[in-house]
């Protein structure tokens, strides 16, 4: 049974999978894997879908994983797209729609190599895939449903490969081993409304919160580690609302995003906002009230046999040695960890998100070659 992984790409896309939406991609998948072999279980936790699917036995020494997920972001400004969103178009080797890069390509190509490796050569083993629905929105409800379940019924993956895009430029180029921390801190000021004319009756709250932005924006936090670029802070909105010209606001709020390496964790640069913001509560006697949201701790898979192993399948490939990265945003990979070592790889993630996202037709088999080498490595050693 040979799996063409454009054609299945080209059908994932045509399912409108928006998250938190299913859209039938993972039903498709769940019938083609079960049709190859694999035992599959749908994990539906608070209204998302999620599919496990395992060939081989419960409990085997060697259970080689893939996580990826087959919901995609919202369309955007629909007019502006120049083909049918979900429509699959080929044009020119390029194939276009909602997903196509960010990952049903991925997912594809995993999938199409997991079925034409076991039925080849069936390993001494188990191949395992993780499916989500709900990568794209909050992430409550989907890798980490699966990671619970797994651990209820005792399923264990012993490696995992995520397949997001991770080449920046050209197929070959980049792998993942490890990703930075995300947090985003919401700060509420309180000060005193007043008459401009007489700004020593009032506490400025924008002011206060112009000064606490400039202390945070210009922080250094630090200067990089072994396997990370500096950690960023990104100011993304000061609001205040006021729209006149005479008056002094009471109130002002800011949004500050975070991505840091393992210099810091979450809770350690939430003291730090609160004390620069103590700070400027001691100068203007305005105060400030915060909410923080951890998206991912930073984590890293050191270099080792698993990274050997896909950076030795993909110089076979495309003749490229793929630089371990841990740049970008965040991932799955940050659940996955918890559970075993874990990197990623895909192919060029420059349309994903974007209008008229589109992959070419090449990449998706010379991707498919990349896991399917992979697989077989993997069990030959």
């Amino acid at each position: 049974m040979t799996v063409d992984p454009v054609e299945l790409t080209a059908a994932l896309v045509r399912c409108p999978s928006i998250t938190p939406e299913e859209g039938g991609a993972l039903v498709l998948l769940e019938e083609m894997l079960s049709a190859a072999g694999f035992s599959c279980t749908r994990i539906d936790r608070g209204g998302i879908s999620n599919l496990f699917a395992r060939w081989g036995a419960q409990g085997a020494n060697r259970s080689f994983g893939f996580n990826g997920h087959t919901d995609v972001v919202p369309l955007g400004d629909e007019s502006a797209w120049t083909v049918d969103p979900f429509g699959a178009e080929i044009k020119d080797g390029i194939l276009y729609g909602r997903g196509a890069t960010d990952m049903k390509s991925g997912v594809a190509a995993f999938v199409a190599a997991a079925i034409d490796f076991v039925t080849e050569t069936p390993p001494d083993g188990a191949v395992i895939l993780t499916i989500t629905g709900d990568e794209e929105d909050v992430a409550i409800d989907g890798t980490t449903a699966i990671l619970d379940w797994m651990a209820e019924q005792n399923e264990r993956m012993t490696d995992c490969l995520v397949g997001e895009p991770t080449c920046p430029n050209t197929m070959g180029e980049m792998m993942k081993i490890g990703r930075r921390g995300s947090m985003t801190v919401w700060l509420s000021a309180q000060g005193v409304q007043g008459h401009s004319a007489y700004p020593h009756r009032a506490k400025n709250a924008v002011a206060a919160m112009a000064q606490l932005g400039a202390r945070l924006s210009t922080h250094t936090l630090d200067a990089g580690t072994e396997h990370f670029d500096p950690s960023t802070l990104a100011i993304c909105t000061i609001d205040t609302g006021n729209p006149a010209t005479n008056v002094i606001p009471a109130t002002s709020t800011m949004t500050v995003n975070i991505r840091f390496n393992d210099t810091h964790s979450g809770a350690s640069l939430t003291d730090w906002v609160r004390a620069e913001a103590d700070k400027i509560t001691a100068q203007t006697g305005v105060d400030f009230e915060m909410k923080v949201k951890i998206s991912g701790e930073s984590f890293i898979t050191p270099p080792g046999p698993l990274s050997a192993l896909v950076a030795s399948a993909v110089e076979a490939e495309t003749g490229l040695v793929p630089e371990m990265s841990t740049t970008g945003g965040t991932s799955d990979a940050r659940f996955v960890k918890h559970h075993c070592p874990v990197v990623e790889f895909g192919l060029v993630g420059k349309t994903m998100h974007q209008v008229d996202e589109c992959v070419e037709v090449a990449q998706i088999g010379q991707l498919k070659q990349i896991y399917g080498r992979i697989l077989r490595d993997y069990f030959a050693h």
